[in-house]
C-alpha cells in the first residue's frame, strides 16, 4: 500500500501535541482532543496553528491503520504514503464531525455566507389578574409578510434579476447636503429604486402574484397560551413566525404580558394582597365576611373568639395566593390588610357604657389648680399633606417676592454676615 518501508523517524510528536502517552486508548485520545480543541479554537481566541496541529494529530491517531504506521515509521511515512499531503483534511471539518457542529456559534470559522436574521415582532398582550391566576388561551389574528409561493421569493418568473442602475448594486445611495460655506453633510440611505436590495426586475418578468415584491401578505392565527402564575412583563415567544424575507432567517413573534389593574387584589410575586375595612365594633367584638377569590370560590374570613383587630394590621392565609409558574400545585399567601373605621362621635351615655367594659383611661388626672393655670386650646381637623403643600407654596411665593425687590439679595448677604 505504501511501497517500500521508509526509515524510522520521530513517532512521539502527535502524542505530545495531544498530551497523552503512546499507550493511550481511543477514549483517552477523544477526551484529550476535545479538551485541547475547545481551548485552542480560533473562535475563542486560540492559536490557529495549534488548533491545526491538534486536528492533524487526532486524525492520525484516531485511525488504527494510520496510528500503526505512525508508531512504526513516524510522520514521514504517512506523508510519503499519502502523496506528501498528510491527509489534507480541514481541521474545522474534523472538529465539526467530532462535536456535531461548531459549539461557538460560528459556521465553520466564519466560512460561507451567514444569513441575515430578520427582526423580532413584539406585541403587548393585556391580561387580567384572573387570567394569570387561572390560566387562559387567546387566539390572535396577525398579518405578516410571507415568501411568495409562486416565484419562491425570486420576484420574477424566470428567477433572474439585474443590478440596480441607481445604486450600482450596492443598495445604498449617498446624498450631499450643503450646510454653509465650505461645509457639507454626507448621508447614506437605502436606494429608493430597488428598496435597498441592489437589484431590480424587468417589468415583463415580474411575478404576477407578488408584483416583484418577493413577499405577499398573509393572515396568521396564533393561539397564545397564558399559563397559571405567569408574571406581568413575561414573554411568550413564537419562533420563526415574524415577517419572512428572501435570504433571511425569520425572526420571532414575541408577546409581552401586561397585567391590567385589579379593583380588589394586588399582586406581589406569588402573594396576593387585599384591603378590608372593619367597623370598630367588628374589630373589637369579632367579624366574618365572604371574599370572592379570583377563581370564583367563596372564602369565609372570620376572626377568632375574643380576638381584637388593630388598625393597619395584616393577617395571612396560606396557599391562597398566586399559583407558582410551572408549579401551579403550589401557591403563595393571601394577605388581608385591615383598616378600622371609627365612629365620628359618641354620646355621653355611649361613653359611659364603653368605659364600663373597656380598660380604664391611662391619662393623668389633673387637679383644679393645675387646670386653672392652663390655657384652653381647640382641636380642629386637618389634612396634613394639604397643609404642608400650602405652606411650601407660601414660602416659595415669599422667596420670589424677595428676589424681585431692589437689592433684596444684597441685603440678605449683609444680614448673614452680621
Amino acid at each position: 500500500m505504501f511501497g517500500r518501508a521508509p526509515k524510522k523517524s520521530d513517532n512521539t510528536k502527535y502524542y505530545e501535541i495531544l498530551g497523552v502517552s503512546k499507550s493511550a486508548s481511543q477514549d483517552d485520545l477523544k477526551k484529550a482532543y476535545r479538551k485541547a480543541a475547545i481551548k485552542n479554537h480560533p473562535d475563542k481566541g486560540g492559536d490557529p496553528e495549534k488548533f491545526k496541529e491538534l486536528a492533524q494529530a487526532y486524525e492520525v491517531l484516531s485511525d488504527p491503520d494510520k496510528r500503526e504506521i505512525y508508531d512504526q515509521y513516524g510522520e514521514d511515512a504517512l506523508k510519503e504514503g499519502m502523496g506528501g499531503g498528510g491527509g489534507g483534511h480541514d481541521p474545522f471539518d474534523i472538529f465539526q464531525s467530532f462535536f456535531g457542529g461548531n459549539p461557538f456559534g460560528g459556521a465553520g470559522s466564519s466560512r460561507g455566507r451567514r444569513q441575515r436574521r430578520g427582526e423580532d415582532v413584539v406585541h403587548p398582550l393585556k391580561v387580567s389578574l384572573e387570567d394569570l391566576y387561572n390560566g387562559t388561551s387567546k387566539k390572535l389574528s396577525l398579518s405578516r409578510n410571507a415568501i411568495c409561493s409562486k416565484c419562491k421569493g425570486k420576484g420574477s418568473k424566470s428567477g433572474a434579476s439585474i443590478k440596480c442602475s441607481g445604486c450600482q448594486g450596492s443598495g445604498i445611495k449617498v446624498s450631499i447636503r450643503h450646510l454653509g460655506p465650505s461645509m457639507i453633510q454626507q448621508m447614506q440611505h437605502a436606494c429608493n429604486e430597488c428598496k435597498g436590495t441592489g437589484e431590480t426586475i424587468n417589468d415583463k418578468d415580474r411575478c404576477q402574484q407578488c408584483k416583484g415584491e418577493k413577499v405577499v401578505q398573509e393572515k396568521k392565527v396564533l393561539e397564545v397560551i397564558v399559563e397559571k402564575g405567569m408574571q406581568n412583563g413575561q414573554k411568550i415567544t413564537f419562533p420563526g413566525e415574524a415577517d419572512e424575507a428572501p435570504d433571511t432567517v425569520t425572526g420571532d413573534i414575541v408577546f409581552v404580558l401586561q397585567q391590567k389593574e385589579h379593583p380588589k387584589f394586588k399582586r406581589k410575586g406569588d402573594d396576593l394582597f387585599v384591603e378590608h375595612t372593619l367597623y370598630l365594633t367588628e374589630a373589637l367584638c369579632g367579624f366574618q365576611f365572604i371574599l370572592t377569590h379570583l377563581d370564583g370560590r367563596q372564602l369565609l374570613i372570620k376572626s377568632e373568639p375574643g380576638e381584637v383587630i388593630k388598625p393597619d394590621q395584616y393577617k395571612g392565609i396560606n396557599d391562597e395566593g398566586m399559583p407558582m409558574y410551572q408549579r401551579s400545585f403550589m401557591k403563595g399567601k393571601l394577605y388581608i390588610h385591615f383598616a378600622v373605621e371609627f365612629p365620628d362621635s359618641l354620646s355621653p351615655e355611649q361613653c359611659k357604657t364603653l368605659e364600663a367594659v373597656l380598660p380604664p383611661r391611662s391619662s393623668v388626672q389633673l387637679t383644679d389648680m393645675e387646670l386653672d393655670e392652663c390655657e384652653e386650646t381647640t382641636l380642629h381637623d386637618v389634612n396634613i399633606e394639604e397643609e404642608m403643600r400650602r405652606k411650601q407654596a407660601q414660602a416659595q411665593e415669599a422667596y420670589d417676592e424677595d428676589e424681585d425687590m431692589p437689592g433684596g439679595g444684597a441685603q440678605r448677604v449683609q444680614c448673614a454676615q452680621q
